[in-house]
């Protein structure tokens, strides 16, 4: 039986219940919301216990394996990867031997989304964590999953990691964070997912008027928050890895390249020399999973040879600026 029988066909972005009356794109909400923490109703914090499925395509889902990589949590969470060209079918584990998760033991993300809530008619999205003992998603809320790495799992933090949410900036955090998803995580998407020109030339303003705002923040710090890196950073970097190679052209988002900033992209290439970051970006997979498949509008799946990656290996000016990194 066809997986579309069995579970029904996969929403893709361009599906109207994503998109409103004037043509802007609206992101569905995220459904499986419940915090990881000892209260009540809460997923306890376990070792072992959860599965963190992710593409090196989705920002969202790049940045918990960014978190997990610098807080040292990658032996206490499990992670599964699923192909960056998304299927009519789904995110689709065809990376692993047999086409199925080793762990999960299914070939397409659905298939746990539909088990483990049979009404569900939203996309199986990623991030997803999975628990092992129920065998059910428990949480693909992208919005705070970092965050929850970053507190409710300290007691499985390696020695001397950074503080990615300090309590004292936690509100300025949380605000920067609100205006980074709305107008740039989010903000590309408006733009490369708006069915009207009015739509997308409003998103595009907004994005473009955001990144010059952070180019002069930049200006004035290493990071977001001064010489503090923290969870904002994490939020930023995905969306500028993905910029020149991808949305410049998939989203017409082409006023300018990261690359024609000089804080941004100076910023950018300064993130790229922490393992962390460069060892959960995968430029190929970025290019593929936008401009091939259900997301790429490009029926002759060309992918396109540029532009060269190996200037994020050049040196950037931050030291100049502001010493060495702490």
């Amino acid at each position: 039986m066809a997986i579309e029988e069995r579970f029904g066909k996969v929403a893709t972005t361009e599906d109207t219940h994503e998109v409103s009356e004037t043509g802007a794109f609206v992101r569905q909400d995220n459904h499986f919301v419940t915090p990881f923490g000892e209260g009540e109703g809460e997923l306890p914090v376990e070792a072992g216990r959860y599965r963190l499925i992710w593409t090196p395509l989705c920002p969202w889902a790049t940045r918990q394996v960014i978190a997990l990589k610098l807080l040292g949590l990658e032996d206490a969470i499990s992670v599964g990867k699923v192909s960056p060209v998304r299927t009519e079918n789904g995110w689709e584990f065809s990376l692993d031997e047999g086409g199925v998760d080793p762990v999960l033991k299914i070939r397409y993300l659905p298939e746990i989304y539909a088990a483990t809530d049979p009404e569900y008619e939203g996309r199986a999205t990623v991030p997803t964590v999975v628990d092992l003992k129920t065998r059910k998603v428990v949480n693909n809320d992208y919005h705070r999953l970092t965050n929850y790495w970053e507190t409710a799992w300290k007691p499985f933090h390696k020695p001397g990691v950074p503080d990615l949410y300090p309590e004292d900036l936690r509100t300025e955090i949380d605000e920067l964070n609100v205006i980074l998803f709305h107008e740039v995580n989010n903000g590309v998407y408006k733009a490369g997912f708006a069915q009207s020109q009015k739509e997308y030339e409003a998103a595009y303003d907004v994005l473009f008027q955001r990144l010059d705002w952070l180019e002069e923040r930049l200006s004035k710090g290493r990071y977001l928050f001064g010489d503090r890196l923290t969870d904002s950073d994490i939020r930023l970097y995905v969306t500028l890895a993905r910029f020149d190679v991808a949305y410049y052209f998939s989203h017409k988002t082409n006023r300018n390249r990261i690359a024609d900033f000089d804080n941004l992209w100076n910023y950018a290439k300064d993130l790229y020399t922490i393992p962390a970051f460069k060892e959960a970006t995968d430029f190929d997979s970025i290019k593929r999973g936008y401009l091939l498949g259900s997301h790429g509008h490009n029926p002759y799946n060309i992918l396109p040879l540029g532009p060269d990656v190996s200037i994020w290996d050049e040196p950037n000016n931050r030291d100049e600026k502001f010493g060495k990194r702490i």
